[in-house]
């Protein structure tokens, strides 16, 4: 069986384990917080892979280029979520710093798929 395009991408690889890593911290919230915070980080964590996805399989730079913005934006969107988590006290400073470290880099490798 081969590979498709995307799943020899890093930046795949990367979100994809992100992802579920932030699967797992939207699972841990109180349950009062899991419609808003944790189904709102679920959707944006796995928007990042899939956009990934489906940028690689687009036929025009430009068409790439548009799904890749669009994870990047999904990156932010979680590191907003990550900042609400912690201010009610649902993350750890060691937890929040790990997953905004490897938020940062997908973002940065996102920056140069899209030059």
């Amino acid at each position: 069986m081969g590979y498709f395009k995307f799943e020899r991408l890093e930046v795949w690889k990367r979100s994809i384990d992100w992802a579920n890593e932030l699967f797992d911290v939207a699972q841990q919230l109180p349950k009062d917080l899991q419609f808003s915070i944790g189904e709102q980080l679920r959707r944006a964590a796995l928007s990042v892979p899939t956009n990934i996805a489906e940028g690689t399989g687009r036929g025009t730079g430009k068409e790439s280029q548009y799904f890749f913005r669009v994870a990047k934006g999904s990156v932010y969107e979680v590191v907003s979520l990550l900042v609400m988590a912690g201010k009610r006290n649902c993350i750890s400073a060691e937890q929040y710093r790990m997953l905004r470290n490897e938020a940062d880099e997908i973002a940065a490798i996102l920056t140069k798929l899209r030059n």
